[in-house]
């Protein structure tokens, strides 16, 4: 087996457990990786998304919570005053009516990441911490376990746009390494810019990575709000969040581990189903007996749920 089921989904969970311990492959940072999969824009979605975050600055972005912040709540949170001021005099106008920014107002205040109060009819915001600047460098990885020419041709049009949008800071390839002298991924037509990571599974823990092509540094000075957002998301729901739309619940879902990462195991089908596979509509789904939830299991839940927990976790323990 080469990675984890044979298929790009087990590839994805490793590659995103590789990043959290070992990135970046290529070079010595004091940065704190932040891992995600699955984010991008409405037009492109990313496998792999790592944030390098300074560490210090990323110890200061507990104060606002685990969860992630919005387009919305960031305009709050980065120009809330240090005193008490009408939210319309410390604010930039956002270029949208501000009965949207009340809005968005109360729900930063329902989470604690701005405090509020009235003076008459007026409402007046304070933060509760400055906001910091915890983002260095995004990075966009693209999982393609068996990269051949139809799938190269099929990724090269999707890298084009990674490297003329310039979201990310570098946009990589990651691939099962061959072992033959030239890695085939180099072969194919995709952009130059592009690095191409080659990952062995050959080991019994995590895989080891050699870099087979090293990528471009992007212009990435036009899009800043956006790489915000992006790495908001990655902070609030990191690369374990695949559970969130799993049937964990279900009598066959299982973790078991595979070169270091717990990936998920179907009992009926004996595969690590994807995603898309995992869910209410599988004709071999089958709800875990009532008797699960309580022998030795909390009350509030049977093994679903304490894999829910354990993988939760780890996601907030990473972070």
């Amino acid at each position: 087996m080469t990675h984890p089921g044979d298929s790009e989904f087990g590839f994805e969970l490793v590659t995103c457990r590789w990043a959290e311990r070992a990135w970046p492959p290529d070079r010595e940072t004091e940065a704190v990786p932040v891992v995600g999969r699955q984010f991008g824009t409405q037009r492109r979605r990313w496998d792999t998304v790592v944030v390098e975050a300074d560490p210090d600055a990323l110890a200061a972005r507990a104060a606002f919570g685990d969860a992630a912040l919005d387009s919305d709540l960031l305009h709050i949170v980065r120009n809330a005053p240090a005193e008490w001021a009408w939210y319309r005099d410390a604010l930039p106008h956002p270029g949208y009516p501000w009965r949207y920014v009340r809005a968005a107002i109360h729900r930063a205040a329902d989470r604690g990441v701005v405090e509020t109060r009235r003076d008459g009819n007026r409402i007046q915001i304070r933060r509760i911490a400055p906001y910091p600047d915890w983002v260095r460098r995004i990075v966009a990885i693209e999982n393609k376990p068996d990269l051949d020419a139809s799938a190269a041709r099929a990724l090269a049009d999707q890298l084009d746009h990674d490297v003329s949008t310039a979201l990310a800071d570098e946009v990589w390839v990651a691939t099962a390494a061959t072992g033959e002298t030239v890695e085939p991924a180099l072969l194919e037509d995709i952009p130059v810019e592009a690095g191409v990571l080659a990952l062995d599974f050959g080991g019994e823990g995590l895989p080891e990575a050699s870099v087979a092509w090293h990528p471009a540094a992007l212009d990435t000075d036009t899009a800043s709000d956006k790489r915000l957002e992006i790495a908001e998301r990655v902070y609030g729901d990191g690369w374990r969040s695949y559970v969130d739309t799993m049937r964990s619940d279900c009598r066959w879902f299982e973790l078991r581990e595979e070169h270091g990462t717990l990936v998920p195991w179907c009992g009926s089908k004996t595969c690590h189903p994807t995603a898309a596979e995992c869910s209410g509509s599988c004709p071999e789904f089958q709800p875990e007996p009532p008797s699960w939830r309580t022998r030795g299991w909390p009350i509030e839940g049977g093994p679903g749920k304490g894999i829910e927990r354990l993988l939760d976790r780890r996601r907030r323990e990473r972070r």
